[in-house]
């Protein structure tokens, strides 16, 4: 068998079929829920081939080095179990769940490493990649894989879009963590002479140093701040036009979502809750507009803390959003 991470510090633990169950449906018709249609493959046994592939991050190193409350790691099998018991409402998509990254000995390094292989492999292979973290540090390694699929194409500048109430630039002091992903990959892109587009939709002040402002301004960083992160007209036509306008200077889209970007209403199992998020109607509006660009290249869902949520209200909302990305791809 071959080792798929050989000489990477990770523990790999291939789809398990236990997080996928649920209703059954009538023999006499085609598979009506997730559990019923998902492929899971081992990465050591089988080649990929497949429209859409979900991996797991199962790391929340990154969230314990910013000081945050851990138990992001439990995530990824949370919003499997989820979204293994929606409806289906798609025809031709081919689902492939990978199973997970599972970061030992504190080495969340090693982690992003594996993540980064992981999905440039799976997009060298036409294949879509949702990644289910896991802290935030799940942007840099997922960015890198992207990087690393993309380097030989002719027109290869990536766009970021941040669904997010941080910046997550900060300049890493000791070692990387869960609030420096951002700066790690715009700092990494300028030494390579690559330039790469961020958008963050959801910042709050009160969640951002005036630094990270400072550094936000001088990265020529777009941002939509928390308070016209509403479903009003004028509001969503602005944000449609500055997105519209972002999406065209860029190649190819990387969506990355941290869940303490909504309200604490929708999304309490979170490091870090807020009750002045966006609301789930206002992102999906969102949501739609950029995936109609047809640039969006891989996604992620990050932050998630089962241990914090409340009925898994958290869990559920990021099952919901993988479901409705898969159905419009």
């Amino acid at each position: 068998m071959k080792n798929f991470f050989e000489d990477i510090n990770v523990h790999y633990k291939p789809a398990e079929k236990n997080y996928w169950t649920g209703r059954q449906s009538n023999s006499e018709l085609k598979p009506q829920y997730w559990h019923e249609l998902i492929e899971l493959v081992n990465l050591n046994e089988k080649e990929t081939n497949t429209n859409i592939g979900i991996i797991g991050y199962s790391c929340d190193e990154g969230v314990k080095r910013n000081q945050g409350r851990i138990g992001a790691k439990e995530a990824p099998n949370f919003i499997r179990q989820h979204l293994a018991k929606l409806p289906i409402h798609f025809d031709s998509n081919h689902i492939t769940d990978f199973g997970n990254l599972i970061c030992i000995n504190n080495d969340m390094e090693a982690c992003q490493k594996a993540l980064s292989k992981t999905v440039s492999h799976l997009i060298s292979n036409n294949t879509l990649t949702m990644v289910l973290g896991g802290g935030h540090d799940i942007a840099y390694g997922h960015f890198m894989g992207i990087k690393e699929a993309l380097k030989n194409k002719q027109k290869n500048k990536i766009g970021i879009i941040n669904f997010d109430a941080h910046f997550d630039l900060r300049p890493i002091d000791e070692s990387p963590n869960s609030g420096t992903p951002f700066n790690q990959i715009i700092s990494e892109s300028k030494t390579t002479n690559q330039p790469v587009g961020y958008f963050v939709i959801g910042i709050q002040q009160q969640s951002n140093t005036k630094e990270l402002f400072s550094i936000a301004k001088e990265n020529d960083v777009d941002y939509v701040s928390n308070f016209k992160c509403t479903i009003s007209k004028k509001h969503i036509k602005i944000l449609k036009k500055q997105l519209q306008s972002f999406i065209e200077q860029n190649d190819y889209l990387y969506i990355s979502i941290d869940m303490d970007g909504f309200s604490s209403a929708y999304a309490p199992g979170v490091s870090a809750p807020s009750t002045l998020g966006f609301s789930p109607h206002f992102f999906f509006l969102i949501l739609e507009f950029i995936l109609k660009s047809n640039k969006v290249i891989s996604c992620d869902i990050a932050e998630i803390n089962p241990t914090l949520d409340i009925d898994n209200q958290t869990s559920k909302l990021a099952s919901k959003i993988v479901d409705f990305i898969v159905c419009r791809i």
